[in-house]
């Protein structure tokens, strides 16, 4: 029984490891997106307050990304 609890631990922290570094992907590219097309005076699909696709300026989402 105890060496069960430490595999389904052990594929828990793996799971949760694994989450992490692909989120931490996810937050780089989103940021070299916006900042790359910020830089190209470009413009960005992104989902408004009810989920609808809202094209707004790059420059506008610099504020978001600049913690990531």
């Amino acid at each position: 029984m105890n060496n069960k609890l430490l595999m389904v631990e052990n594929i828990k922290n793996d799971s949760y490891e694994l989450s992490e570094k692909v989120l931490k992907g996810l937050r780089k590219a989103i940021k070299k997106l916006v900042e790359t097309s910020a830089a190209n005076n470009k413009e960005l699909v992104v989902a408004d307050e009810h989920g609808n696709p809202k094209s707004v300026p790059a420059k506008d989402l610099l504020h978001t990304v600049s913690n990531y």
